[in-house]
């Protein structure tokens, strides 16, 4: 390859990193399975926004990653609102039934409501029967 394609192929691949690092997500969730004190790594996560009432239109689904972490829901573009009210949905049943283990909840529902342009970070701590949330950041 000559110089000049490699240096155009170099500028590409460094423009493309420096833009992927500068994407804003406005949510982000973390699971933290509070029997081991380790994080519940590669569990679904659905996240729904309430439209009309009672329904729900679905915007994402991901998969916890190594540190039990999804950070990038609701990518923060120019212009964008999310004010509104948000359903993520823990797909635990099938995380516990890899660590051989019983749950009494096939799945974990959290509803809240965004009402800024701030950082909303909703984490939960989990157990086999129980577990619990918050506004983290």
């Amino acid at each position: 390859m000559n110089k000049s394609i490699i240096f155009s192929l170099l500028l590409l691949f460094t423009t493309t990193i420096a833009f992927a690092q500068q994407s804003k997500y406005q949510l982000s969730s973390h699971i933290l399975d509070i029997t081991k004190g380790m994080p519940a790594v590669d569990v679904k996560i659905t996240l729904q926004k309430q439209i009309q009432g009672n329904q729900w239109q679905m915007l994402a689904e991901k998969q916890t990653d190594k540190n039990g972490r999804v950070s990038d829901f609701l990518p923060q573009t120019e212009g964008a609102d999310h004010i509104g009210v948000y359903k993520l949905k823990f797909y635990v049943e099938p995380y516990f039934q890899s660590q051989q283990t019983d749950t009494f909840y096939p799945y974990i529902e959290v509803v809240f409501e965004i009402k800024d342009d701030k950082h909303y970070h909703v984490p939960i701590t989990l157990s086999a029967f129980g577990y619990s949330t918050y506004r983290g950041n």
